[in-house]
């Protein structure tokens, strides 16, 4: 069996395989062959991302990348957010399975729902341990937003604060 870390999202817990390594932008990274790396959202990300379900690429294979660059889009049931290059290297491929089904991307983080292949000239990002200890800041500062979000509502759904 697969060693793995588990970080607790309140009852949810985020598991990490520590194969990989994971980014600051919540992606993972699995080292495949030679240059080659697999990248794809960690459990952390998906959860909080919730439903994906429109996945768009700007780039195409054999564009060579440079880390933070602008990559494409990703919608979720949460909001629309651009996706960047976790590295500088080459796009090698993207998993078409997603341009057909972004929705493995919730069910199947690490497997089916991998994003793209890209040949790096080392793999970035940190072991799966430190990737823990930098989530748990990440978390405090995500509750707090959901939580004063939730705190804008009320009962009955609408907004207060505002005119009645």
């Amino acid at each position: 069996m697969m060693r793995e870390l588990v970080f607790l999202m309140g009852q949810y817990e985020a598991r990490l395989p520590c194969d990989r390594r994971y980014a600051r932008n919540h992606m993972w990274c699995l080292h495949l062959e030679g240059d080659r790396y697999r990248f794809g959202f960690s459990a952390y990300a998906v959860r909080l991302m919730r439903d994906v379900y429109f996945l768009d690429w700007q780039i195409a294979p054999g564009t060579t990348l440079r880390v933070s660059q602008p990559i494409g889009h990703i919608e979720t049931s949460k909001a629309t957010s651009d996706l960047f290059a976790p590295a500088d290297g080459t796009l090698i491929a993207f998993n078409t399975l997603l341009l057909q089904d972004p929705s493995w991307i919730n069910v199947e983080p690490y497997e089916r729902g991998w994003l793209f292949d890209m040949a790096c000239a080392a793999a970035p990002g940190m072991p799966a341990e430190d990737y823990v200890a930098f989530l748990a800041p990440a978390w405090e500062k995500a509750q707090k937003l959901l939580k004063r979000q939730m705190n804008l509502r009320d009962p009955g759904g609408s907004v207060s604060g505002g005119p009645a």
